[in-house]
């Protein structure tokens, strides 16, 4: 594609309003239009930036792509009929309510050639794309994934905040996963009605002999995004919020004859991100280049399932524990 590509937006949520905000921003695209039923919160948004606002979509004639980022529950359809018209999309996560959902919007892309990306963003944050460079063989991934409560979030924690990290760990590892286990929590008074999970702990282990924990909640009292990683000769500290990764390699462990007490050294090294670019900026320039052919759209509509599917293993793992 030779031209700027012109996208419409589905979806003027929170999430959706930072996409109109990027898209807007961007000069390798043009949002030209933006979606949404609510008539007040469409004209808004779309107010704000310039651009058309309609309750729902036609055949998106003279639209080059869409980027989704409606309510979770609608994710299936709304993409569904995007992929029928043959339009590019890049969707918010999760891809679909249910693992059956995601696996079919795949298959369907993969079946028509259709590109399809899911915003799994951390994947963008820049600590992550400065750590992917030097990182090696890991033995270990910790992953700490803490938020207070917003009721504005109907569906549980799993799909919301687990799968960020379990996306992180699939790829920092390496290797392909051998299984999945997990462990839901209910505890905010709507959440037992409605199955939706306040805490997710989840085990995975991979083929190398890797193993996984990550621990996900929407009901703490602050808000925590960390990864570590360790390898063989050091413990790599990610820290999601700050972007920012501090390196850790124990060299000692003999106490030195003129230091009494002295029990160990560790060297600490603290590496420059080598990125500053906002993550959602990020990420649209990757779809955007997977639009214009310059990325593989194979490579990215596979990278999709992994997460997916371990978060519906731990949650089928987790669903016979008693919601007490």
């Amino acid at each position: 594609m030779t031209t700027t590509p012109k996208i419409a937006l589905v979806g003027t949520g929170k999430m959706g309003s930072l996409h109109a905000r990027v898209l807007a921003q961007s000069a390798r695209c043009e949002l030209v239009q933006v979606v949404e039923p609510r008539e007040d919160q469409g004209r808004e948004v779309a107010g704000r930036f310039g651009v058309d606002w309609a309750p729902d979509f036609g055949d998106l004639a003279g639209i080059d792509a869409v980027v989704v980022a409606a309510a979770t529950p609608a994710h299936y359809e709304i993409a569904g009929r995007v992929l029928d018209l043959g339009k590019p999309l890049l969707v918010e996560k999760p891809l679909a309510t249910t693992y059956a959902q995601s696996e079919d919007l795949v298959q369907r892309s993969a079946a028509s050639g259709t590109p399809l990306m899911c915003g799994l963003l951390e994947r963008f944050n820049p600590a992550v794309r400065t750590a992917r460079e030097f990182v090696g063989e890991v033995w270990q991934i910790n992953g700490l994934r803490h938020s207070p409560f917003v009721s504005r979030i109907p569906t549980g924690v799993a799909t919301d905040l687990l799968i960020h990290d379990v996306d992180l760990a699939i790829g920092f590892a390496g290797s392909e996963l051998s299984g999945a286990k997990g462990e839901f929590g209910y505890f905010h008074p709507t959440s037992k009605d409605n199955r939706a999970e306040d805490s997710a702990e989840a085990v995975l282990r991979f083929a190398s002999g890797a193993v996984a924990t990550i621990s996900a909640s929407r009901i703490s009292q602050r808000k925590v995004r960390q990864l570590s990683l360790l390898e063989p000769e050091r413990l790599i500290e990610i820290d999601l919020l700050r972007r920012d990764i501090t390196i850790y390699k124990h060299i000692d462990d003999d106490m030195p004859s003129d230091r009494d007490g002295y029990a160990q050294q560790t060297v600490i090294e603290i590496p420059t991100i080598r990125y500053s670019e906002e993550p959602l900026a990020a990420q649209l320039g990757h779809f955007l280049d997977i639009v214009a052919g310059t990325a593989d759209a194979d490579v990215e509509r596979d990278s999709i399932l992994p997460a997916h599917s371990v978060v519906h293993e731990v949650g089928v793992s987790a669903q016979a524990q008693p919601v007490v």
